[in-house]
């Protein structure tokens, strides 16, 4: 029986590609931080009933017009904002992706970002390393407390819920604005509901976990900046373009806000002459929430699951809409 042909935009661990060659033809861009050419990959689907895909892939109406056999879409990423998910539905072309396996490893990077930007870490590492680290002194690199303060999440999905764990933890007062309110969540953490501007004006740490889409598209921004408070610390693991970079920028320019921890940028890879990159109290990273070498393996392992099965004519393991 012919195998059909399936196109991987990136390079993926090893167990998750043998799976799909058990499968399929398999064409894969093999490599780790270059993006496959969007002209490439047009050229690729042509004769492509199936598309393994990630974050950094557009997957818009204009491609989809030239993958006139494909039949399902598989992203390795719980969010996929990236796939025009309506035009793939109406072409009869199945949909998944990987929610629920990097919660808990994104969760721990979101609080290990609020964590350094608080205590100025990137900033006191680079302080010492480049040479400047003299003498201790009293007020030296002094950051803002985390135990016993105010955390306020906005998006309390399951990456939401397991940063109010970790910030029950640290004793800290949780607010969270949401969708839906979470009641069982807040009897057992304690947590407040609240509406999106009293989470604003009273958190000490403001967390971004809310999803991309039209809707949320700069839902942070001047006005939202200027309602924080002057210590506030502004953390985003979730989508770049929920959030005006330029109002970002003058809050923590003007010191309207104390600092910021970004992982996610409205454009990524960030510009290395970017104004955000030159404030020295903002601590970024390249898009990372889920990279713990298990994690990915596992959302690797997944995609390859979702793909097989749309292969098939099989119900997705997790899908984002059906055929």
């Amino acid at each position: 029986m012919e195998k059909h042909k399936v196109v991987v935009t990136r390079k993926i661990p090893e167990q998750a590609l043998e799976k799909l060659k058990e499968h399929s033809e398999v064409y894969i861009w093999n490599y780790e931080e270059k993006p496959m050419p969007y002209e490439l990959l047009t050229e690729q689907l042509k004769d492509a009933s199936g598309l393994y895909t990630n974050v950094g892939d557009q997957i818009d109406k204009a491609l989809l017009d030239q993958a006139p056999y494909l039949k399902v879409i598989s992203t390795m990423a719980v969010g996929f904002d990236n796939i025009d998910v309506k035009e793939a539905a109406r072409r009869g072309i199945a949909v998944g992706h990987t929610p629920g396996v990097l919660t808990e490893t994104t969760a721990d990077l979101t609080f290990a970002l609020l964590m350094a930007a608080a205590r100025r870490v990137v900033e006191s590492s680079d302080y010492v390393r480049e040479g400047h680290w003299k003498s201790w002194g009293p007020m030296l690199m002094t950051g803002q407390d985390i135990y016993g303060a105010t955390i306020g999440i906005i998006g309390m999905g399951r990456i939401g819920e397991g940063v109010a764990r970790r910030a029950a933890g640290f004793n800290m007062n949780i607010l969270y604005h949401n969708r839906s309110r979470r009641f069982e969540l807040e009897k057992e953490l304690k947590a407040s509901y609240c509406s999106m501007e009293e989470l604003i004006t009273t958190a000490d740490f403001v967390v971004l976990l809310a999803p991309g889409s039209a809707q949320t598209r700069h839902m942070i921004g001047e006005k939202q900046f200027k309602q924080m408070k002057p210590n506030a610390v502004f953390i985003n693991t979730s989508r770049g373009t929920n959030v005006d970079e330029k109002a970002l920028y003058e809050a923590l320019k003007t010191k309207e806000i104390w600092a910021a921890g970004l992982d996610v940028f409205e454009e990524e890879p960030i510009a290395e002459s970017h104004p955000l990159l030159k404030l020295p109290n903002v601590t970024v990273l390249p898009h990372i929430g889920s990279a713990s070498v298990a994690t990915r393996t596992k959302m690797a392992l997944i995609a390859a699951e979702n793909l097989i099965a749309g292969l098939e004519n099989q119900e997705l393991l997790f899908k984002v809409n059906s055929k």
